[in-house]
């Protein structure tokens, strides 16, 4: 069931909004002639000046000469699609996704390190990468937010859906435009509305997930480190840590970062996505 949250923008410009194209007032409606035009006359030269005295300087150049063309920085982008699955390389090379324009969506509950390990994954690759967190595109909004740590109810649902359909515009146009993506939230195994459903759905098929899931007792660690509404209590925490035990068994990749800094998630990560892409995983 999906909900529709916001409205269209206004359509572009239509024809028959305005003048019609090529209208123009004096072929409609031309002047009086002068009373003393003869119509058909050629115009007359100016006189040659006379023997001693110099030639007249030029006048001004007509308006009517056309002019150069002006270059206005628009720059033309394709727009997006949905995303693909990428194509696996023979078998005989192997993968490297550190080449490979990809849209990876990373998994995990809050104090995973998601966000930390798609900043620097999106660092250190060699081609153009985004990265786009869906709890910041849900704090947009300002006046009004509705914070899911008060409740789960329609507001936040739809909240929830908009960031997500926004995260997934964003991504298909990078995708188009040459930008890889890296996309992180907390999907739940066990519930639609924050399922996987969605996302494919706003980015296409060809998005890669990967779990993320350390112990909790990383995870609580590293949520004491948090401040503000991305800091949760110790029952949330464990509770949102259960749940994500449902991925075990579900087919997608999962890695457990529990005794790995960053950069070696990083790496893990490739590795990952290197299988990812030669056998892509099917959810």
């Amino acid at each position: 069931m999906q909900h529709a949250v916001g409205s269209p923008l206004p359509p572009p410009h239509q024809p028959g909004h305005g003048p019609a194209t090529g209208w123009s007032p004096a072929a409609h409606h031309p002047g009086p002639q002068s009373a003393g035009a003869h119509q058909g006359s050629v115009p007359v030269p100016p006189p040659p000046p006379a023997p001693g005295y110099p030639a007249p300087p030029p006048g001004p150049a007509s308006s009517c000469a056309p002019s150069a063309p002006e270059t206005t920085g628009h720059v033309p982008l394709p727009p997006g699609g949905p995303v693909a699955m990428p194509m696996a390389p023979p078998a005989a090379t192997v993968p490297d996704p550190a080449g490979t324009t990809l849209a990876v969506l990373l998994i995990g509950p809050a104090g995973a390190g998601k966000t930390s390990v798609a900043k620097y994954w999106a660092d250190h690759r060699r081609v153009p990468t985004a990265h786009i967190s869906l709890d910041d595109v849900r704090e947009w909004v300002r006046s009004g937010f509705a914070d899911p740590q008060s409740g789960w109810n329609d507001n936040s649902e739809a909240q929830y859906r908009l960031a997500r359909r926004t995260c997934g515009f964003a991504a298909r146009n990078f995708l188009a435009n040459g930008i890889s993506c890296i996309l992180d939230d907390a999907v739940f195994p066990d519930r639609p509305v924050v399922g996987l459903g969605g996302w494919k759905r706003h980015v296409g098929p060809g998005l890669l997930p990967v779990v993320l899931l350390p112990g909790l007792d990383i995870v609580l660690e590293r949520n004491a480190e948090r401040s503000g509404n991305r800091r949760l209590s110790d029952e949330e925490v464990a509770r949102i840590h259960g749940r994500m035990a449902g991925w075990y068994g579900s087919g997608l990749p999962i890695i457990d970062n529990s005794q790995l800094d960053v950069p070696e998630t990083a790496r893990v990560l490739d590795d990952v996505l290197a299988r990812s892409i030669a056998s892509p995983p099917q959810w």
